[in-house]
């Protein structure tokens, strides 16, 4: 093989359009940009959201309330689910590992819906206060983590 010899795909290099070169090219005269109007002229440049002067979509869509920026958001799990862990400690990682939330960065929340059977030490960053109890019921510990 020889450097002569390379060619690219047939198909993957397309020749440029080139416009404004006479009325036999398909593409000559206005290029392409058609007669009149703000589009034809060069240096114009359209706005992002420009609907060609109707009133945009972020301008008709109505726009009520507020949104707090210093919301946090919560992955809740209830107690029921943390007994298929075998583990006596249960720490964020292994909920990470046993597929209850996806990242270690979640904020997690436990809430007291189902039994909890043996007693277990859960690390989270809230508890509700049935989940709480029953787990210090079953001889367990909540302990809360710093956010």
């Amino acid at each position: 093989m020889k450097l002569s010899d390379l060619h690219p795909a047939e198909g993957s290099h397309k020749k440029r359009k080139r416009v404004g070169r006479g009325p036999g090219s398909g593409s000559g005269k206005t290029s392409g940009r058609g007669t009149k109007g703000q589009t034809s002229i060069s240096g114009y440049s359209r706005k992002r959201g420009f609907e060609g002067g109707q009133m945009p979509l972020h301008r008709r869509v109505p726009k009520r309330g507020f949104t707090n920026i210093f919301r946090k958001e919560y992955r809740v799990i209830n107690l029921e689910r943390f007994e298929k862990i075998t583990k006596k400690e249960i720490k964020i990682k292994d909920m990470v590992e046993a597929g209850l939330i996806k990242k270690e960065s979640e904020i997690v929340k436990v809430l007291g819906l189902g039994k909890i059977a043996s007693p277990k030490t859960i690390h989270a960053h809230k508890f509700s206060e049935s989940a709480r109890k029953k787990i210090e019921k079953a001889g367990g510990k909540a302990l809360l983590i710093g956010n």
